[in-house]
């Protein structure tokens, strides 16, 4: 676990977040710069940078990953009308903190992806 990761700091409580919700696997926050009404991160508890490094122990975390999003989109009202789920991975991709962590977009229409 890096000292300068921005999530393990937030797991750790030496940075001040609002978590939703949090269990053995995962934890969700919202994300600081929303692109869109409702803008959740569930981030693993394990510090994971990119899908690369990830091993077959990791999977019940991923299938806890998504079951979180899937019931936080229930709970912020969105499960009916639609939400996106994205992990960014690497620059090119957009992502930002080199910790894996998963999207949740949702309370408005969004732009097709193709």
């Amino acid at each position: 676990m890096s000292v300068e990761c921005v999530f393990c700091n937030i797991k750790n409580k030496q940075i001040s977040s609002d978590i939703l919700f949090e269990d053995d696997y995962c934890f969700v926050i919202n994300d600081i710069n929303p692109v869109a009404p409702v803008h959740l991160l569930v981030v693993p508890n394990n510090h994971f940078t990119y899908l690369d490094n990830l091993t077959d122990d990791f999977a019940p975390v991923i299938f806890k990953m998504f079951e979180a999003a899937k019931n936080m989109a229930f709970y912020k009202g969105v499960s009916e009308s639609g939400y996106r789920l994205v992990i960014n991975q690497k620059s090119d991709a957009g992502q930002e903190v080199p910790h894996l962590h998963l999207h949740l977009t949702a309370g408005t229409k969004l732009k097709s992806l193709g």
